[in-house]
């Protein structure tokens, strides 16, 4: 991967494919250091353009980070955030195998973070995948509590929820 050509930008209804990619090469070459082959494998088969695209149309807000592998661009991580209710906000983040650990996933959650407190959030939530949860740590959230929350294809996966106090 050259992170020399390494852009950051909010995502667009085009880029909806491309994040899609992106966020199943994760749950691929992630995922299975924590997750049996089935829970990836539901995992994965839920990711579709089509996913981001509602997510955008209902006010999430994306931030992708683009660049090459093999002299292919492609979007090596994205960050969202959307208002849950009131000044709560969710949030995420996902990188490539290849992209992990390059600090990509701390810049594209400080934008998404950014955006939801000029949105005015003052807490971000997340459950976090068991692979997510020491990125979220070191990026100042907290563990709430642990449990499950269920992939479109109702088959449950383990999370831990977690929070961070932000803006206000």
């Amino acid at each position: 991967m050259n992170t020399g050509d390494l852009q950051i930008r909010r995502a667009e209804e085009v880029d909806v494919d491309a994040i899609g990619v992106a966020h199943r090469d994760s749950i691929r070459s992630i995922g299975p250091r924590f997750y049996s082959p089935a829970v990836v494998d539901d995992w994965e088969d839920c990711v579709t353009g089509g996913l981001y695209l509602a997510a955008m149309r209902r006010g999430e807000v994306f931030f992708i980070a683009t660049g090459h592998i093999d002299d292919t661009a492609v979007v090596l991580g994205f960050a969202s955030d959307y208002p849950i209710e009131g000044t709560r906000y969710g949030t995420s983040v996902y990188v490539r195998g290849a992209s992990a650990r390059r600090g990509i996933g701390s810049r594209l959650l400080a934008l998404a973070e950014a955006d939801a407190v000029s949105r005015g959030a003052t807490s971000l939530h997340i459950e976090a995948s068991l692979a997510g949860v020491d990125f979220y740590r070191a990026n100042g959230f907290v563990e709430v509590g642990r449990g499950d929350t269920h992939l479109q294809s109702g088959r449950p996966i383990a999370c831990v929820f977690m929070r961070k106090d932000v803006g206000g």
